[in-house]
């Protein structure tokens, strides 16, 4: 457990909690501790599925400005790499993930949130990619994740103009998938990821890594990355119970074993 970053679980859940106030702002130990939260995630067999959470308040308000403008290029150079790497250990987490958004969700805070597989905000919630502002560019997968869930030219405008987007035009763009009253995220993100807890652990994985992996390359590629998880899963005694209790009891009635 980290000073400002810690992991709950309940119910076979998980919940990343960030809790640096007044905003959450994305520091290097903040980076790091969010890296250790997920890895811990992804070890854990207790853990089924993950909630990445700022609190009642906000969500992230970005990185920490004020220790970045201190930061040489090659004090850069060093970090970005790192700062990559602990958000990319939320987008690895080998299990369903969702991020709970409220208030802020601005720069590495929408950037850590599209590492989740799925996003829920608040009604009063405020997101963007205002770095351009500061006449940099999004450096924590920003140019790379955004055009790849909305698109390339949505994805440039909010990029290019560093504007805040409001939670209705948010859902719009695909950029998040729920929207609910403030005082809810947190409930409605635990629902979204609670109908996982229990499932095949294995296939939700090896579904997860199928689409995150495919969308990568050309379609003979993920077609082949696909059958390879889809043989494997043959393995796993949670595809042996799947398969004789929809013979012997009909679809859906399966008690999964997550091995």
């Amino acid at each position: 457990m980290g000073e400002f970053v810690r992991l709950e679980v309940d119910g076979g859940i998980g919940t990343i909690r960030l809790d640096r106030p007044p905003m959450n702002a994305l520091n290097a130990q903040v980076q790091d501790e969010i890296g250790a939260a997920a890895r811990e995630a992804t070890e854990r067999r207790d853990v089924s599925a993950v909630v990445v959470y700022g609190g009642e308040k906000v969500f992230a308000a970005g990185a920490d400005i004020k220790q970045m403008q201190g930061m040489s290029y090659t004090d850069m150079v060093d970090r970005s790499a790192a700062l990559q790497s602990t958000l990319g250990a939320v987008a690895r987490i080998p299990k369903p993930t969702v991020a709970a958004i409220t208030g802020y969700a601005l720069g590495g805070g929408l950037e850590l949130a599209l590492c989740c597989d799925f996003r829920v905000c608040g009604d009063n919630a405020k997101v963007g990619q205002p770095e351009i502002q500061l006449g940099i560019i999004p450096g924590a997968g920003g140019t790379q994740r955004l055009p790849r869930l909305i698109g390339v030219s949505k994805a440039k405008d909010l990029i290019y103009s560093g504007r805040f987007v409001a939670a209705d035009e948010a859902l719009a763009l695909g950029l998040v998938d729920q929207v609910v009253a403030p005082d809810d995220v947190y409930t409605a993100a635990r629902e979204m990821v609670s109908r996982y807890v229990g499932g095949p652990a294995y296939a939700l994985r090896a579904a997860k890594e199928a689409i995150d992996r495919g969308i990568e390359t050309d379609l003979d590629t993920g077609l082949e990355i696909e059958r390879m998880q889809f043989s494997a899963l043959f393995a796993t005694r949670d595809r042996e119970i799947g398969m004789q209790s929809f013979v012997t009891d009909g679809p859906g009635k399966a008690r999964f074993e997550g091995r």
